[in-house]
């Protein structure tokens, strides 16, 4: 490990040639090193690739917002020019918005190699890189899962192996709605995953407060969840699901959204598409028959789970002793 001015880097020396791993914002640098409250964020949300523009740049406002309103300080996550970067510098902004190409956690080594110019991260890029940096909360919009027609096509997300395997409570409004909501939710207790419901006992299912299925445990507050990682920790296991509802007020209607899910996922058959490819062929269809309601409701309830990520985080450090 290797402290190098503002930021840190984790480093490896190949064929006596020192490349450089990850880099730390300065202000995500100071904080980890005064032991206060971080909260990691996936850039693809924040990008054109997840949201449109203008709607992008207002979500990560909003988000950044919250954080820092309770106490915390937020760290997003992206590969820019082959480094992998925690915590963004005004600079790095710009270019983040307009990401040109998706990074999960498989992809992040070929992506420091060849020296992508500009990789958002996905849940399981940033949740690995959180781990590997010492940052234990993560939030996001929403999961990914089982797909539909898995048991044909084998078509699951990593983000369930990085949650299992990495020691970060990751936030979410539950998995994404045109999942296999069942099977995720069986796939995560095969995993030993803990899923902690946020004052609900129902797993919402991201546009929608609740899907008709339980959550494992119900949480009423951010120190139990806190507890629960600590738990994790003593006994050498990864990481936490804490499924936090939609605000009511932004909740869409359930029949529209289902129809819309419907639309999608037949256009995603016909065109025989899978994997990354699934999402904005659906998140479009909801969009056409929500009115664009689905845009303002992705937006509230990133921002909810940011504020609820950074109260956790809050409570994570008083554990520790930190105030």
């Amino acid at each position: 490990m290797l402290f190098e001015g503002h930021a840190t880097r984790y480093a490896t020396s190949v064929m006596s040639t020192e490349v450089s791993v990850i880099q730390l914002g300065e202000e995500v640098a100071t904080a980890l090193s005064e032991r206060r409250p971080v909260v990691a964020m996936e850039s693809t949300i924040y990008s054109n690739l997840g949201l449109p523009t203008p709607d992008n740049a207002e979500a990560l406002r909003r988000c950044e917002a919250v954080i820092r309103e309770a106490g915390a300080v937020p760290a997003v996550t992206v590969v820019l020019d082959g480094v992998p970067k925690v915590g963004l510098d005004k600079a790095d902004v710009a270019r983040m918005l307009e990401g040109s190409a998706k990074v999960a956690e498989r992809d992040l080594p070929v992506a420091v190699a060849q020296g992508w110019p500009v990789g958002v991260t996905t849940v399981s890029a940033s949740v690995a890189l959180a781990a590997q940096v010492g940052i234990e909360v993560f939030a996001t919009g929403g999961i990914g899962g089982v797909h539909r027609g898995s048991e044909l096509t084998g078509d699951v997300s990593a983000d369930l192996g990085a949650i299992a395997q990495h020691r970060v409570v990751v936030v979410s409004a539950g998995a994404k709605a045109f999942l296999d909501l069942a099977r995720t939710l069986e796939l995560l207790e095969t995993l030993s995953i803990p899923v902690l419901g946020w004052k609900t006992d129902q797993f919402p299912a991201f546009y929608t407060r609740e899907s008709g299925l339980e959550v494992g445990h119900r949480v009423e507050n951010a120190a139990e969840v806190a507890r629960v990682l600590r738990a994790r920790s003593m006994l050498g296991a990864g990481g936490v699901l804490l499924a936090n509802p939609i605000p009511e007020a932004d909740e869409l209607d359930r029949d529209a959204v289902e129809a819309a899910l419907e639309a999608g996922l037949a256009e995603v058959a016909a065109r025989g598409l899978s994997g990354p490819a699934v999402t904005p062929v659906v998140l479009g269809r909801i969009a056409e028959v929500t009115d664009g309601d689905s845009v303002p409701a992705n937006l509230a309830l990133a921002e909810n789970n940011a504020r609820v990520a950074a109260l956790v985080a809050v409570e994570l450090r008083k554990l520790d002793g930190v105030e």
